[in-house]
């Protein structure tokens, strides 16, 4: 797999996506989970809200590889959890992630041009984006007001091996 075909994957899957929903696509990929922790027991307050709060949403997958090696992924909570997957083993997966993967800034940056390079928005907005995200040090941001209405995303990043 490469990112170019994570990214057809989700603009097909998340037609309604925006800019910003594609840098926290490439943030993720790359990064991993690494803004997302500031304690343990805040990570796991919020993740036992968010299961009880996520309602329904969209068709998806458990697992939903989001790095061109498959390795960091999404896995969604819905279908994570009716599957009898335990929250508890994927709030450990989530909080080693947070504290052992590290990503590449360079490699944000390619993901971004292949992003570009897709024209799924215009190349100027695009550029304009990635200038304010590299001004603040490529922080993490949250998805689109339009994107979590439509789509009510509910998953943990993950490096795969420590969950599968």
């Amino acid at each position: 797999m490469n990112f170019e075909s994570v990214l057809r994957a989700h603009s097909a899957r998340y037609p309604s996506m925006q800019i910003q929903d594609v840098y926290k696509l490439i943030h993720q990929a790359v990064m991993g989970s690494e803004h997302a922790i500031s304690t343990v027991e805040g990570a796991r307050k919020r993740m036992e809200r968010e299961l009880t709060e996520m309602g329904t949403g969209p068709d998806e997958s458990v697992i939903d590889p989001i790095s061109d090696d498959g390795q960091i992924a999404r896995v969604h909570l819905r279908p994570f959890v009716a599957q009898g997957g335990d929250p508890e083993i994927l709030l450990n997966a989530f909080i080693r992630t947070a504290n052992e993967y590290r990503g590449d800034r360079q490699i944000l940056k390619d993901y971004w041009n292949t992003a570009i390079a897709i024209q799924h928005f215009p190349s100027a907005e695009m550029e304009e984006f990635i200038k304010s995200m590299q001004a603040q040090n490529y922080p993490a941001v949250h998805h689109s007001p339009e994107y979590e209405r439509l789509y009510r995303p509910a998953y943990r990043v993950i490096w795969r091996k420590f969950i599968l």
